[in-house]
């Protein structure tokens, strides 16, 4: 651990130059990285074309991506495309490097991946690099192993921290820790977060006017017209054939990877119970892609519920709402810990979340055994979980 933390201090230092220095400074604030020929040659010769988005609510809404799927049909007119939407609001790069194989790769191998998690690590993950370096790399290499040919955009979007942080000659830690990731793989940047910090402060726009940190169509337009700019450019010579990207070592070796869901089958319940949740009955806020999907969860102090997994890291990707606190986690017999369920935005909300159980176990067999604390607070003793992830 300590070797990695040395070896993060001296990319990240060698990635703050780099970002802050004349590669970011390039036209329209864009850092052009690797080859995008693979996708032109398979959209042209194949006349099919599947293209994946993964990020939080900014992907997930009605933003760029509907305007960059346009775009790509008008390109390649002849062209049947697959396009994925795979944003989910509030979830963070962990979460994506757990879901990306159930909620992308399920369909296929993909041409065109569209990534973007630098808001979320920051504002809603509050991420250390190292947190952060673990999800996003994750993504990117599990991506590249099961599809060596596909053609990766990175997009740094926009919150007010963001810029600050630009404002004050340095960096946030989300855009350290993709930037690290970025570089390492030869990935194009869209640094939106540099863009409209200049912008601003020459007056061009306001905050309000792009419209804050879910964009409004202008400050998506200016988003859409910078991946529209990376791509024409890098797709004006013709590809002549398939030419699979390089992987090259990891940054961190536990990094998730190889990452993705386990089923509930098997998991031994005691208290706990496997259904649908009766949402209207439970207080606070839901959003409805929620809905009609089953849950382990249990609120009685003492409930427990065991099951063993493969691998060297397990999340829980759980809705934390108001009636949440934290539960107590045993691996492989060990004592329990505290781990907190419980996310600031929770007060009135069932907040979307991953919890990282414990991510640098030996490879192999191992179990698990969650409970219900007996010294939570009354009425903060609920553990709804969605999904199991687990890493090998």
């Amino acid at each position: 651990m300590k070797m990695f933390r040395f070896f993060a201090f001296f990319l990240i230092l060698t990635a703050f130059f780099c970002v802050t220095g004349a590669e970011a400074q390039s036209a329209k604030n864009t850092i052009v990285r690797g080859s995008y020929t693979n996708s032109q040659f398979t959209f042209e010769s194949t006349g099919k074309g599947r293209v994946a988005f993964l990020g939080g609510s900014i992907t997930e809404m009605d933003g760029y991506r509907p305007m960059v799927c346009e775009y790509l049909q008008k390109k390649f007119p002849n062209t049947e495309f697959d396009f994925i939407a795979a944003g989910i609001a509030s979830t963070c790069s962990d979460t994506g490097a757990f879901r990306l194989e159930s909620d992308v790769l399920s369909r296929g191998p993909v041409d065109l991946f569209f990534l973007e998690f630098a808001v979320n690590d920051d504002q809603d993950g509050n991420f250390s690099i190292e947190h952060s370096i673990r999800g996003f790399e994750g993504i990117v290499r599990h991506i590249r192993t099961a599809c060596p040919n596909v053609d990766i955009v990175v997009t740094f979007f926009v919150n007010e921290n963001l810029m600050a942080k630009y404002r004050q000659g340095d960096s946030a830690l989300s855009i350290q820790a993709h930037s690290l990731v970025t570089e390492k793989y030869g990935l194009s940047v869209i640094d939106l977060a540099k863009e409209i910090q200049e912008q601003i402060d020459a007056k061009k726009i306001t905050w309000g006017e792009f419209g804050g940190v879910h964009p409004a169509p202008r400050g998506n337009r200016i988003c859409a017209d910078m991946i529209e700019a990376l791509l024409n450019d890098a797709w004006k010579k013709k590809a002549d054939g398939l030419k699979p990207h390089a992987l090259p070592e990891m940054i961190d070796e536990y990094s998730y990877s190889n990452a993705g869901f386990r089923s509930f089958d098997g998991v031994a319940l005691n208290g706990f119970t496997r259904n649908i949740p009766d949402w209207k009955a439970i207080r606070g806020g839901f959003r409805q892609n929620f809905g009609g999907q089953e849950f382990l969860h249990a609120q009685e102090p003492g409930a427990s519920c065991t099951f063993d997994f493969e691998g060297r890291a397990v999340s829980l990707f759980v809705l934390a709402g108001p009636d949440s606190g934290a539960a107590e986690v045993s691996i492989d017999g060990g004592d329990f810990q505290k781990a907190q369920i419980r996310h600031r935005h929770s007060g009135g909300l069932h907040y979307p979340r991953t919890v990282i159980l414990a991510d640098e176990l030996a490879p192999g067999k191992h179990t698990v055994t969650l409970r219900i604390p007996a010294d939570g607070k009354p009425g903060q003793n609920a553990l709804r979980i969605y999904k199991i992830g687990v890493a090998k």
